[in-house]
């Protein structure tokens, strides 16, 4: 295992940015990432592709989330959507350091959800689905909370996912640069919260969008 994906270097930057993990879930960390690399060799699941870079662009930028996730759900089990997962960033991370909620992780591109599905018989999720498919055109039970990495515009991630969340629920979609425009082409009964968020190790910027509707 590459020495930058070791679980105590995981853990000293979840501890930094204020996430509490056990040796379980940190170990489970590792193992998700050296999976994703092995199988990023032969299938560009994504981009990056160093370990240092994968420790700061895709483990500890996803658990930038966790916090933020704990607080609007206060803790509580939650049903989880992660849309356009890709590689499980962020629903896979989540999973790992949030066991209580229920991760559902979708994406349209099958090798990604072979990836994913590999992933969570590999690492024993019990609280991660996959679903091979379109987001608009998933009709299942309505979710606590809607996720999305760098996925899309804000309004696409809405429209596409509207039917998806309860009353009372929240999107939460991770950007990197503060997406003024975007913010200002959501539908008038959307609010949305801006949310920098630092992340250990990592230079660029890098915002939380929390939106619900009015």
């Amino acid at each position: 295992m590459p020495p930058d994906l070791r679980p105590e270097v995981i853990g000293a930057g979840a501890t930094q940015l204020g996430v509490a993990l056990d040796e379980a879930q940190l170990a489970r960390l590792a193992a998700f990432a050296s999976l994703l690399a092995r199988w990023n060799a032969t299938h560009n699941l994504t981009a990056i592709r160093g370990a240092d870079d994968m420790l700061t662009h895709h483990l500890l930028d996803s658990l930038a989330l966790v916090p933020h996730f704990t607080r609007v759900t206060a803790g509580a089990a939650a049903r989880v959507l992660d849309v356009g997962s890709g590689g499980g960033l962020p629903g896979m991370v989540l999973a790992i350091a949030a066991p209580q909620a229920g991760v559902t992780l979708v994406d349209a591109v099958q090798k990604k959800c072979a990836f994913l599905t590999q992933a969570q018989l590999e690492l024993g999720l019990g609280n991660v689905e996959v679903v091979h498919g379109r987001v608009e055109a998933l009709r299942v039970p309505p979710f606590d909370v809607i996720v999305s990495r760098a996925l899309s515009t804000l309004a696409q991630f809405v429209a596409w996912t509207r039917h998806l969340l309860k009353p009372g629920g929240r999107w939460l979609a991770m950007k990197g640069v503060l997406p003024a425009e975007e913010l200002s082409e959501l539908p008038p009964d959307v609010c949305a919260e801006v949310v920098p968020l630092q992340v250990p190790g990592l230079k660029q910027r890098r915002h939380l969008i929390e939106m619900r509707t009015t």
